[in-house]
């Protein structure tokens, strides 16, 4: 069955039919140039008809190909020349019928390609609007050193539009925290946020071996402490903890390293912390019953 489509009512003055038509199925609508506009930023459509066999035929106020050439390609130079002056009025009436008849053919000429060139626009138009609508020339200009795996994430998917901004993210701890609520929010997963002071050991000293000409040389140790922030997962799913779940915990890791290169300062670190909230395994449960192994030791 032929699918239809619906006549738009209303339609604002500064639409285009480019981004008209992008709502519409394929197929489903018609179009014609009539007009000798140049721009079709106001009054593009000018006219629209819903046809019997249901498609949608737009009038579209632009030039068609025919408007490009020469004149003289389909009217005579002379038309309107040599007409006697007791025949004037009747045969410039005929002459204007002619010439609007030689238009409408040449429109009719020309439809097949005016189509072609009107698609390559639309196509076009599509390209453009899969950099513009989200920035994604920045995203890929700063995210130029994530690797395809990271790209087919399902987590950091979610955090390539807030690339290009980075710059204001980066060591704000509230608006981290907004996006990976919204991250794991798509997962129907809770997150908690906790801050840790970790004792740390670098391979080297992190300070000067001298603290004043006066105290001689002197070893301060490699030794310091550092306050780590950890996002909590509370999370078990009977779906996902079998066979995939590795592939789970591999994803958020990743989606951590990925945080941590974009967003996080050089001397801050982020865990995940993957708990799950479970009341305890008693043989005594009258509730559930849990069936052991038939080698259990008890």
């Amino acid at each position: 069955m032929r699918e239809m489509a619906t006549l738009p009512q209303h339609l604002p003055e500064d639409i285009n039919a480019e981004l008209l038509l992008s709502y519409y199925p394929q197929g489903t609508c018609k179009i014609s140039f009539s007009g000798l506009h140049r721009r079709n930023a106001y009054n593009d459509i000018v006219d629209t008809e819903q046809l019997s066999d249901g498609t949608l035929h737009l009038t579209l106020s632009r030039n068609s190909l025919y408007n490009a050439l020469p004149e003289y390609m389909f009217h005579p130079i002379d038309r309107f020349d040599n007409i006697p002056k007791s025949e004037e009025k009747e045969r410039f009436e005929q002459e204007v019928e002619k010439q609007a008849e030689e238009i409408e053919n040449a429109y009719r000429f020309f439809s097949p390609l005016d189509l072609l060139l009107f698609k390559l626009k639309m196509q076009v138009r599509e390209r453009i609007e899969e950099y513009a609508k989200e920035n994604v020339v920045m995203q890929r200009i700063i995210g130029d050193s994530i690797t395809p795996t990271q790209r087919k994430n399902r987590f950091i998917k979610q955090l390539l539009p807030f690339l290009p901004q980075c710059k204001q993210i980066r060591g704000n701890k509230t608006l981290l925290t907004i996006l990976l609520r919204k991250v794991f929010l798509e997962e129907g997963l809770n997150i908690q946020i906790r801050h840790e002071i970790q004792r740390k050991k670098d391979t080297e000293e992190r300070y000067d071996d001298k603290l004043d000409m006066e105290l001689d040389n002197g070893y301060v140790g490699n030794e310091y402490t550092d306050t780590v922030t950890t996002y909590s997962i509370h999370y078990w799913s009977e779906d996902e903890c079998d066979g995939s779940f590795h592939l789970f915990v591999a994803q958020v890791e990743e989606l951590r390293q990925f945080i941590q290169d974009f967003f996080l300062s050089v001397e801050e670190e982020l865990h995940f912390d993957i708990t799950r909230d479970d009341a305890p395994l008693l043989l005594s449960d009258e509730d559930t019953y849990h069936y052991l192994n038939y080698n259990t030791n008890i």
